[in-house]
């Protein structure tokens, strides 16, 4: 009998999944956003040196400050489209407003009183600062672009996942093929905007390398709102995080109580809104036991005539306390995972800068030089080829050996990386000193405005380093995301998403004070950073980022030793079957 009202209960509030129909709309939308501003965002440190004339480290932290507050901002995001707004109205908002952005910075390229004049090509002559409405114009477009990914980037996934049935085997194979078409996709747009928006950016022209995205970001707006009739559109049901401050400030309240002895038996159990709620059941564990209080039944507790309770301040359900435990065991991974990102941001940022001083002619002999930034493509064909390896040869082999599902665990797959890490770094410093001293030896490919001696080493040098650091995102971002989205309550996915862009902003934002403390503590103008990486010793700078990651997987290995994964309680094998029905027979 129960089991006929949750059934009916499901039915009655179901929507109209249209999950393939709506697919292209939303892939199309992520696409075009994703070739509008990735590429833009990669060059930007040459775009801000070259036509904004900021010096390299000014460059570096301000683009670390821009992808920092990009990614802190996924929190707002996701908090807004939770509690007010909902996923679809977050989404066009953020589109429009990335748009916007985008055309800012295009028009600061393509009006000349908007940017600085261009640097004399006489030796020693001054480059001209950007004047402070010049800067605070730039500024606008960052600050659009801001607001663009902070909406985006919580959101697409999930609306794209939101249009399938997830209680039904079909709406989970179309879950399962959006997910594979939006990582193809995400990998497509990185591939055309770090070669050819790149080096039309660089090598034809600013104004036109910057419109083309523009233009796609137009599209991706267009695309996203054709497709406004067939969407599912989850309604705003209140924030997730009300939910968890509830159950903390329940558990202070009784924080002087005693636990009883059969806590699992003993504490508050009600399940009578369980059909309305999209989250499994999770099954009670004794970690985090102090907020098992919060669901200790005293005589000051209230409760309605349906058995809910009237004031849920004061008193909490063991599922609720459990769902907040997910939340709080990921915390120390978490902080693991900030750690790590900063070898990755770091790499990123300064390997352009050893492109630019190293040789980047094609094949050594060709007048044609591959343009900086597009070398960090090398990181995401590693990343690209080596995923498909691992999970059609590598994965099986690993089950039949261990005979885990994955082969091995998600916590193992980022250990993993995390070695890569270090890996990563270690080659990073050999490669730049091997740089560093062919160009002081040896520096037969002449100057370039603003910076030192050519080495003569060949960009192809690069390629180890940023294939070590695809690799090593491969298995620890990849697996950070797939550790967030299973390990926490399905109401919290989008909060644990933003809480993975929060990660990245953290990164930058220690990765930038990182580069300023070591800028100031070893000498300044010839410090390990220099403008002229000739002059400086950013071999130094990588092997201190290789220790702290060497300290930090010791960090996250305690982390994994302590964790343990969350248990939900399967769903009846006969309401699922009608589930599918009542599915099929829509779809038809």
């Amino acid at each position: 009998m129960e089991e006929n009202q949750e059934h009916k209960a499901i039915k009655n509030h179901e929507p109209n999944y249209r999950g393939i129909k709506a697919m292209p709309f939303v892939i199309g939308n992520e696409t075009f956003e994703k070739l509008g501003t990735i590429g833009t965002s990669t060059n930007l440190l040459i775009y801000l040196t070259s036509v904004f004339h900021m010096k390299t480290i000014t460059a570096t932290n301000l683009v670390n400050i821009f992808n920092g507050t990009c990614n802190f901002g996924t929190l707002v995001g996701a908090f807004l489209c939770d509690t007010y707004f909902g996923r679809y109205n977050t989404l066009g908002f953020a589109s429009v407003s990335s748009f916007l952005g985008m055309l800012v910075l295009t028009l600061t390229a393509a009006i000349k009183n908007l940017h600085p004049e261009a640097c004399g090509n006489e030796e020693g002559s001054k480059c001209i600062s950007p004047s402070g409405g010049q800067m605070a114009f730039l500024l606008s477009g960052f600050a659009f672009l801001i607001v663009g990914a902070s909406g985006i980037r919580p959101c697409n996934l999930a609306f794209g996942a939101d249009q399938f049935n997830p209680n039904t085997d079909s709406g989970r194979r179309g879950i399962n093929s959006f997910f594979n078409w939006y990582y193809f996709t995400y990998t497509f747009a990185m591939m055309v905007s770090l070669t050819i928006i790149v080096y039309v950016q660089s090598n034809i022209s600013w104004s036109i390398g910057l419109a083309i995205p523009t233009f796609l970001m137009f599209l991706s707006c267009a695309t996203f709102f054709v497709g406004t009739r067939i969407y599912v559109r989850v309604l705003p049901e209140g924030s997730p995080l009300i939910s968890v401050a509830r159950v903390i400030v329940s558990a202070f309240k009784k924080r002087k109580l005693e636990l009883p002895d059969e806590p699992k038996l003993s504490l508050f159990n009600h399940s009578a809104s369980s059909t309305s709620s999209i989250n499994s059941k999770i099954s009670y564990t004794d970690q985090f036991r102090f907020l098992n209080k919060a669901a200790i039944i005293t005589s000051e507790d209230e409760f309605n005539s349906d058995g809910s309770v009237k004031n849920p301040w004061r008193i909490c359900t063991i599922q609720q306390v459990e769902e907040v435990k997910c939340l709080l065991k990921l915390i120390p991974v978490w902080i693991s995972c900030i750690i790590y990102y900063i070898s990755v941001v770091q790499q990123q940022n300064y390997v352009v800068f050893q492109a630019l001083q190293s040789d980047r002619r094609l094949f050594g002999t060709s007048k044609f030089k591959i343009p900086a930034a597009s070398y960090i493509v090398i990181a995401m064909l590693a990343l690209t080829i080596w995923i498909p390896i691992f999970d059609r040869i590598i994965v099986p082999c690993l089950q039949k050996i261990t005979g885990k599902e994955g082969g091995i665990t998600i916590l193992q797959r980022m250990g993993i990386g995390m070695v890569l890490s270090v890996l990563t770094m270690i080659t990073s410093a050999l490669v730049e000193s091997k740089r560093r001293k062919f160009a002081l030896n040896r520096p037969t490919l002449g100057f370039e405005p603003r910076k030192g001696a050519i080495s003569s080493m060949s960009g192809v040098w690069l390629i180890p380093q940023l294939a070590l650091s695809g690799l090593s995102e491969a298995f620890t971002i990849i697996g950070e995301n797939e550790l967030f989205y299973k390990e926490c309550p399905e109401n919290m996915r989008s909060i644990a998403m933003a809480l993975v862009f929060v990660g990245f902003a953290g990164s930058s934002y220690l990765s930038s004070l990182l580069s300023s403390i070591v800028q100031k503590t070893t000498g300044g103008n010839e410090s390990w950073l220099a403008e002229d990486l000739n002059r400086g010793r950013l071999d130094y700078f990588y092997y201190l980022i290789g220790a702290l990651e060497t300290l930090n997987l010791i960090y996250f290995l305690v982390c994994s030793k302590w964790y343990k994964y969350k248990q939900v309680e399967k769903i009846p094998q006969v309401a699922m079957e009608k589930l599918n029905n009542v599915e099929e027979k829509s779809l038809v």
